[in-house]
C-alpha cells in the first residue's frame, strides 16, 4: 500500500526549503561572525536555516498514511475560498505598523495578535484575547526588557 502525498503541504515545505537556503545564501554576502560577536548576515543565515529545516519537516510530514481530499472552498456552501484568515493577518500588521508608530510596543503587539487570531474561525474573542495578552507579556519580556529594543512601551501621538 502506497503512502498518499499532500501536495499543498509536500510544495510549500519545498518552497520554504528554497527560501530559506535563498536566505542563507543572501547572508554570507555580509559577515556572519560567531554566536557571541554576530556579523549583519548572523541573523538572515539563522532564520534562513530555521525556515529551510522547518520546510523540510513540513515536506516530510506531508506523507500521510491517509488519502489526501482538499477540496478548495471545504466547509463553505459555495465553493469560494475562506479570505478570513488573510484578511485578518493582512489588518493586523496594518494595525502594528500603525499602532507602533503611534502607540508603542504594548498596543501594537496587543492589536496584531488579536486581529490575526481571530482570522481562525476556531479561535473564539475570549481565546483571542487570552492570547494576545500573552504574547503581549512575552513581547515586554524579549523585546523591552531583555533586548532593550528602542520602541517604547506606549506612546502616545
Amino acid at each position: 500500500m502506497q503512502k498518499a502525498v499532500n501536495r499543498k503541504d509536500y510544495y510549500g515545505g519545498a518552497l520554504m526549503v528554497l527560501v530559506g537556503l535563498g536566505a542563507i545564501y543572501a547572508g554570507t554576502d555580509y559577515h556572519v561572525g560567531s554566536l557571541s560577536h554576530m556579523g549583519p548576515g548572523f541573523f538572515p543565515a539563522a532564520l534562513g536555516g530555521l525556515l529551510a529545516i522547518t520546510g523540510l519537516l513540513i515536506a516530510l510530514s506531508a506523507r500521510s498514511g491517509q488519502p489526501s481530499e482538499s477540496v478548495p472552498g471545504e466547509g463553505h456552501g459555495h465553493g469560494l475560498p475562506d479570505l478570513r484568515g488573510g484578511v485578518c493577518i493582512v489588518l493586523g500588521i496594518l494595525a502594528f505598523l500603525l499602532l507602533g508608530e503611534y502607540g508603542g510596543l504594548l498596543p501594537a503587539t496587543f492589536a496584531i495578535v488579536f486581529i490575526s487570531a481571530l482570522g481562525d474561525r476556531k479561535n473564539t474573542v475570549k481565546q483571542a484575547l487570552v492570547l494576545s495578552v500573552l504574547m503581549s507579556l512575552i513581547a515586554i519580556v524579549v523585546f523591552w526588557w531583555a533586548l532593550q529594543l528602542q520602541l517604547p512601551l506606549f506612546r502616545w501621538g
